[in-house]
């Protein structure tokens, strides 16, 4: 795995958390939404590989 793909990993175990927990407002929903368009442009540059 790429350095995007667990970056984007780690987002998304967080927003889970914060979904769990009710912390982290909507700076995490952020946060996820830019790990969403990291991996698609993450799996976009793979197939063009």
């Amino acid at each position: 795995m790429g350095c995007l793909s667990w970056l984007g990993g780690i987002v998304v175990f967080f927003w889970i958390l914060g979904l769990i927990f009710r912390i982290g407002g909507g700076l995490i929903h952020i946060l996820l939404v830019v790990a969403l368009i990291v991996f698609i442009v993450d799996m976009i540059s793979r197939k063009k590989r």
